[in-house]
């Protein structure tokens, strides 16, 4: 099933790219275009540009960029035709499904969720209604879940065997070249496929709109010589850093109560949402990433952290606290008592006692501090000098200044230390978060040039800088939206003129939709291209810095229209003039070496139309 291009036209038509980001990111105006911190990166300073007049958006720190369907994509993790039905929904226009015909790019992820969703199905029915799941039914029992859980989760169960799963996959005539690069099997080294989770409970990955992304399977066997879990490798629908488990189902609730409690496993998770704590996510046997924090800052800014109380839960939440405060998070941090897991201990003392648990949760500050206590390392004065530095190096990242005051004031109380000292070790601290911003801006910059680079590698240092800026320029202004001038440079420039490889290509496929549907929107040229050179033409076209409007509303005669058509014909002047010269040079060269005064006086006479030609470049574009 395909969405017809003009509905995906239309939809995205229906709606202002800026309205729809606004809601992710805090945007400002700048001049034409609205700025912000980019979604995708960690920085301080902006460099993340929307442009409502293209209706793209292009981050000049990583080279994220796109249209509005790209945007929700990346964003929210989510398959193109999710990103459209979403527009849709929102517009509230209907979309009608085409048979035939589905664009490749397109499909390739919808055959993969689709091969999940069967394969999640078959699983959950060998649970719950297969005589051989007796052995997980039991499992899940003895572990107090219901069985209205297990469906809300879609638990499953792989059969014991190694054909099992291959067989059904043939029976629904699924690729099995699919399931293998979704790790649902296994191929020998003598070509044959296997399951490979056979024997194992199975708890489906979905993605934050409900969506099959992986599995992961728990070994119930004592002779099943695999790992405790085997998981989906990685694909175009799963990047494990990027998912956090549950999240499908506990949004609504983490919005509501503005709250979300990050445990670390699949069954905590469960056992908690049975028990009524909804607002639950499991980061599931992975340190928490950058991505999975900026993914759960969408839906609020306060978190408590529960890992378990060993040393590995420990080390975990540490890392844990620096990753959510560089995302502006509030983060506390609960503990439970020796020997429990939220699992063991909702289940044991139920709701009401794991929530004045919740409620007793301390500051990532508290929480150090009692945790160097119990290490001892308030008893020597080296370490606690140690124990202190560390504990400020956290507050650095805290971008709220009243907040860092409070809680330099909160160390000094309890060390019994003056305030200025512990702020000259913050300001330490801050320095060296300066230095690392300095040192990442300019690793992002070196990538950049590198990529711009890549993009003309031997062109530019042969061809003179006034040619290819030129042309440079004339590309970007066939990206303004603007008939008349797309007009005047698809007559007067001709393929076979331009020198810069990538300019060529650019302009051979505008000049193409131009003269054969007369399609001028920013956005929808721009996607005819591969990654790279979009991310060229978003650089090019979206100017960093613009007039502001108010230079517009001084100037009220002379309009942006007029302004872009007087600089394209003096661009093209240039041009057109710059190729002449080429001309005239290669003649001049020629009448060097003629071998005849015939041949001499026809070069002579070449030039001199040549010459004549130049001074009228002008007149003759400005009578079009």
């Amino acid at each position: 099933m395909r969405i017809p291009e003009s509905k995906i036209e239309e939809i995205r038509n229906s709606i202002s790219i800026v309205d729809v980001i606004s809601e992710y990111v805090q945007l400002r105006k700048r001049g034409k275009n609205y700025i912000g911190l980019c979604p995708f990166h960690s920085e301080k300073t902006p460099s993340f540009t929307v442009t409502e007049e293209k209706q793209i958006f292009h981050c000049f720190g990583c080279h994220a960029g796109g249209n509005v369907y790209k945007f929700l994509m990346d964003y929210k993790k989510i398959s193109f035709v999710e990103a459209v039905q979403e527009i849709a929904e929102q517009q509230g226009i209907e979309i009608n499904y085409d048979d035939e015909g589905f664009n490749e790019k397109q499909s390739e992820q919808e055959i993969l969720y689709d091969i999940n969703t069967e394969v999640a199905r078959y699983f959950s029915n060998n649970l719950l209604h297969d005589a051989e799941g007796e052995i997980a039914r039991t499992y899940f029992q003895k572990r107090n879940l219901k069985i209205q859980t297990m469906r809300s989760f879609g638990l499953g169960y792989a059969h014991n065997g190694y054909e099992n799963l291959v067989n059904f996959l043939k029976e629904k005539n699924i690729d099995l070249e699919k399931a293998l690069q979704l790790g649902l099997i296994g191929r020998n080294n003598d070509g044959r496929v296997y399951d490979k989770q056979a024997g194992r409970i199975i708890f489906p990955i979905f993605s934050p709109n409900g969506r099959v992304v992986a599995f992961a399977g728990r070994k119930l066997r004592e002779d099943d010589s695999g790992g405790k879990y085997i998981n989906s490798p990685e694909s175009i629908i799963y990047i494990k850093g990027r998912i956090l488990y549950g999240l499908s189902h506990a949004k609504d609730d983490i919005r509501k109560l503005d709250k979300a409690i990050i445990v670390e496993g699949y069954m905590d998770l469960i056992s908690l949402y049975q028990a009524g704590v909804k607002n639950v996510v499991a980061v599931s046997g992975t340190a928490l990433t950058d991505d999975q924090a900026q993914l759960l800052s969408r839906y609020t800014k306060n978190v408590v952290l529960l890992f378990d109380a060993d040393a590995a839960g420990i080390k975990a939440s540490m890392r844990s606290i620096e990753i959510l405060l560089k995302r502006d998070f509030d983060v506390k941090i609960s503990t439970l008592p020796k020997g429990e897991d939220p699992d063991s201990y909702v289940t044991k003392f139920g709701k009401d006692a794991f929530d004045e648990i919740i409620k007793r949760a301390e500051n990532f500050l508290e929480y150090q501090t009692e945790y160097y206590e119990t290490q001892g390392m308030f008893d020597d004065p080296t370490k606690m000098a140690e124990a202190i530095r560390d504990l400020v190096k956290p507050i650095a990242l805290v971008s709220d200044e009243l907040k860092r005051n409070l809680l330099i004031r909160n160390i000094g109380r309890k060390f019994n230390l003056r305030e200025k000292l512990i702020e000259a070790e913050l300001d330490k601290a801050l320095d060296f978060q300066k230095k690392q911003n300095r040192l990442q801006s300019q690793r992002i910059f070196k990538k950049e040039e590198a990529q711009q680079e890549s993009l003309i590698p031997t062109e530019k240092k042969t061809i003179p800088p006034h040619f290819y800026n030129t042309e440079r320029e004339l590309i970007r202004l066939l990206f303004e939206n603007n008939e008349e001038i797309i007009g005047l440079i698809t007559y007067n420039v001709h393929e076979e003129d331009i020198l810069v490889d990538i300019h060529r290509n650019v302009f051979e496929k505008v000049y193409f939709e131009y003269e054969n549907r007369g399609s001028l929107n920013p956005a929808d040229l721009i996607s005819l291209y591969d990654d790279e050179v979009q991310s060229y033409l978003r650089e090019l076209t979206i100017e960093k810095y613009s007039l502001s409007n108010n230079w517009q509303d001084l100037n009220p005669s002379i309009t942006q229209e007029m302004i872009t058509k007087k600089y394209a014909i003096d661009l093209l002047v240039k041009y057109k003039q710059m190729h002449i010269d080429l001309q005239i040079a290669a003649n001049v060269g020629a009448q060097e070496n003629a071998d005849s005064e015939v041949r001499l006086l026809d070069l002579m006479k070449e030039k001199h139309e040549l010459e004549r030609r130049r001074k009228s470049v002008r007149e003759e574009l400005e009578k079009q």
